[in-house]
């Protein structure tokens, strides 16, 4: 039996990344799994009144899922697949407002840049840190997404060894500034957009290596706006689009919301 074949026979740990109706009576359910990844799958008649699904297939709780006989098959990897049953494995449910909205955020980071079936034990385990830690402040809201985006970048291969200089693989040096590309890496700054000296991107490389989530939050609080300013055009490269789609509401909610002149 392969090793996906044995995770998918016994529950795994889960989230809801996003949900579809099927049917009346039924959805189709993107999750989020430590084992397996993200995994597409079928939760008939979980629309349904009397459906022990309906009221857990939630976003940002925690779930113990089993899938049906044959879903991990690695034949069928890119098919939609059957969910047998989903229970709520605890956890605090995520805060309402801002912090909702950067659940969605993070949803649908993972939704674009994960293939299906790669796991990624340690990115799942930085998202479910991340939800526990968004919403009770805005600092420390902002700090909590750089670190996951950092996480998510180097889980998936896409982020260089923040210590050297990526086209000469050289020591940064600890005065200069040095800004972050997607095509180019880490190279010295040569105008007066965002950048980080040396020392910063160093202290980001150290907290990375350490895996620790309070350090490497620390970092990413230190350096706050410029490390979002180079994030967001990373991941906007990579995601092959100019703006997400919970940006665009967070825009648009704040257009609302603000005082209109007489």
């Amino acid at each position: 039996m392969s090793r996906a074949r044995r995770a998918a026979a016994a529950p795994l740990a889960a989230y809801v990344l996003h949900r579809w109706d099927w049917s009346e009576s039924s959805l189709i359910v993107d999750l989020f799994t430590r084992e397996l990844g993200r995994v597409v799958v079928v939760a008939k008649g979980a629309k349904r009144p009397t459906s022990q699904l309906r009221p857990v297939l939630l976003p940002f709780q925690r779930l113990a899922v089993t899938l049906g006989r044959g879903a991990a098959d690695d034949q069928a990897a890119a098919e939609v697949h059957p969910l047998r049953a989903a229970e709520w494995a605890g956890g605090a449910p995520l805060a309402g407002g801002a912090a909702l909205l950067s659940g969605f955020y993070l949803n649908e980071l993972l939704m674009k840049l994960l293939a299906r079936h790669d796991a990624h034990a340690t990115l799942f385990d930085a998202y479910a840190d991340t939800l526990a830690a968004i919403g009770a402040d805005e600092t420390a809201t902002q700090a909590a997404l750089r670190a996951f985006e950092l996480v998510l970048l180097r889980e998936i291969g896409l982020l260089p060894d923040l210590s050297m200089a990526t086209p000469t693989q050289q020591a940064l040096q600890p005065r200069a500034a040095y800004v972050l590309h997607a095509e180019t890496g880490l190279v010295e700054a040569s105008g007066h957009g965002a950048s980080l000296h040396g020392h910063g991107w160093v202290a980001l490389q150290a907290a990375l290596d350490r895996r620790g989530v309070d350090a490497l939050r620390a970092a990413c609080q230190a350096h706050g706006a410029p490390l979002r300013t180079m994030l967001r055009a990373v991941l906007h490269y990579h995601l092959g689009t100019p703006s997400l789609r919970t940006r665009d509401l967070v825009r648009e909610l704040q257009r609302l919301a603000a005082p209109r002149r007489p």
